[in-house]
C-alpha cells in the first residue's frame, strides 16, 4: 500500500490567529512580479506565504439560523434548490439576501467555494420569477469555464421555474450565439470580449438590462479587462442594480469600484486577502540539483493525490508538463488558452468523471473550475501574485472541506 506523502515543515513561527506566518503587504501581494529576460514575469512573493495549517472545518462552518424554507423564497425556487440539496444558506448567501431583494448595489467577498455564484443568482432568480420573468440580468465573469458554471448553476436552480438563460464565451460559434439570441433570455451570461463582439454586431441589445453581476470582479476590473468592462457598462441605460463578488479585492481597484457602485452596501465573509482556513498550505523546497519533475510524480504516485489540480505559469509550459506525465503513466489532461473550447470542456469533464488524475492547467482554471473532492492543489512554479495563490488554491477545500495545496520553491 502506498504511504502518505509528508513534508519537512518550515522553522517558521506562526500566528495563533491567522495561521500564516507573514501577512502579506501591499507590494508583495499585488506586485510580486520580477522580470526574467525576454520579458516574462516572475515570481517574487515570499515563500512563507504558502505555508498555513488548516483548521477544521467543524471549527469555521458557518452554521445559518434559517433553512431557505424560512426566506421569502418562490416555491418552485425552492423546489429547485432542495432538488440540489440545499436546505440552509451559506453565509454570504444569508448576508446578501434580503440587502439584494430591496435594489442596493452590493460589494460581497468570500473565500471560493462557499456559494458565491448562489448569492447572485437566487435573488435574481426570485426578483425574475416576482416580476413575471419581464426583467433580465447580465452576468460577466473573466473566463469560459466561470461561464459555463454560472449556466449551469442557473439552469439547475431553475429546473421547475421556467426561465431562460445561455452563455457566450470565445471558442465558440458567433453563428450559433447569434442564433440563441433570437430567443427572449431572462439571464445573459459572458466573457467581456464575446459580449462587446455580439453587440458590435447589433445582435446583444444591452439597453434593457437592469441587473449588472461582475463575478470575480477583482479580475474583471484588472488591466486586462477594465476597459471593455466599462464599454459594456457604458451601454446598461437601464441598470438599476449592480453586484460585485470575489475571493479577494485589490486596493488600486477602489476607485473604479465606487464609480460603478451607487451607495453600496459592503459584506464581507472574508478579508479578500486571506487563503482559506480550510485548506493546508506547505511548500516543497527542492533541494540543488534534485529532479523537479521526479519529485512531482512521487508526489502523484501517492494514494493520496488521488483528484490534482497542477498549475503552470505559461500555456507552452502546461503543454509539454502535461505530456511528460502521460509518458510516466499518471493520466492527465489540460486547460489552457492555446485548447480549444470543445478541447478544454472534455478535459474538465474527463476530470470531473475521474477519468483523469491531473488536470494542467493556467490560470485560466483559478476560477470557475468547480469540482467536488479536489484532493490537492500543486503549484509547479510560485503564483506571479498573491491573488492568483488564493484562486488556484480555493478549486480545493471548497464547501467546508479540508484541502491541500503545496507550492514548489526552488
Amino acid at each position: 500500500m502506498t504511504q502518505s506523502y509528508r513534508f519537512k515543515k518550515s522553522n517558521s513561527t506562526t500566528s495563533s490567529t491567522s495561521g500564516r506566518s507573514t501577512k502579506p503587504n501591499s507590494q508583495n501581494r499585488g506586485g510580486g512580479r520580477g522580470r526574467q529576460g525576454g520579458g516574462r514575469k516572475v515570481s517574487t512573493l515570499d515563500p512563507q506565504m504558502f505555508i498555513k495549517k488548516a483548521v477544521a472545518s467543524k471549527e469555521v462552518k458557518y452554521e445559518a439560523s434559517r433553512t431557505f424554507e424560512d426566506m421569502p423564497i418562490s416555491r418552485s425556487l425552492l423546489t429547485s434548490l432542495t432538488k440540489k440539496g440545499f436546505s440552509h444558506p451559506t453565509e454570504i448567501q444569508d448576508k446578501t439576501y434580503e440587502t439584494l431583494m430591496e435594489g442596493h448595489d452590493l460589494m460581497g467577498l468570500a473565500q471560493t467555494g462557499t456559494g458565491k455564484t448562489g448569492a447572485f443568482l437566487i435573488p435574481i432568480i426570485e426578483k425574475l420569477l416576482q416580476n413575471n420573468q419581464r426583467s433580465y440580468a447580465l452576468v460577466v465573469v473573466p473566463t469560459r469555464e466561470l461561464a459555463l458554471q454560472v449556466e449551469e448553476e442557473f439552469r439547475d436552480m431553475t429546473q421547475t421555474c421556467n426561465l431562460t438563460t445561455a452563455s457566450f464565451i470565445g471558442g465558440t460559434s458567433v453563428n450559433m450565439d447569434e442564433k440563441k439570441l433570437r430567443k427572449p433570455l431572462n439571464v445573459i451570461i459572458g466573457t467581456p470580449g464575446r459580449l462587446l463582439d455580439l453587440h458590435s454586431r447589433g445582435k446583444l441589445n444591452l439597453r434593457y438590462v437592469n441587473t449588472l453581476v461582475l463575478d470575480e470582479f477583482d479580475r474583471m476590473l484588472d488591466m486586462g479587462f477594465a476597459k471593455d468592462v466599462q464599454r459594456i457598462i457604458n451601454e446598461l441605460r437601464s441598470r438599476k442594480q449592480t453586484m460585485l463578488f470575489s475571493a479577494t479585492l485589490l486596493g488600486s481597484q477602489q476607485k473604479m469600484i465606487d464609480e460603478i457602485l451607487r451607495n453600496p452596501v459592503e459584506v464581507r465573509v472574508s478579508s479578500g486577502e486571506t487563503s482559506g482556513d480550510q485548506i493546508e498550505q506547505d511548500i516543497v523546497r527542492l533541494n540543488p540539483g534534485e529532479d523537479k519533475f521526479k519529485k512531482l510524480v512521487d508526489m502523484l504516485n501517492s494514494e493520496e493525490f488521488s483528484r490534482v489540480i497542477l498549475f503552470d505559469e505559461t500555456k507552452h509550459k502546461v503543454n509539454r508538463l502535461c505530456g511528460k506525465l502521460n509518458k510516466v503513466g499518471i493520466k492527465a489532461d489540460q486547460i489552457q488558452g492555446n485548447k480549444s473550447q470543445n478541447a478544454r470542456q472534455r478535459a474538465l469533464n474527463s476530470f470531473k468523471k475521474g477519468q483523469i488524475q491531473v488536470l494542467v492547467a493556467t490560470d485560466v482554471a483559478a476560477r470557475g473550475i468547480d469540482v467536488e473532492d479536489v484532493s490537492h492543489v500543486i503549484n509547479y512554479e510560485r503564483p506571479v501574485t498573491f491573488e492568483s495563490y488564493i484562486h488556484r488554491i480555493g478549486r480545493t477545500g471548497r464547501a467546508g472541506n479540508l484541502g491541500k495545496a503545496f507550492t514548489f520553491v526552488d
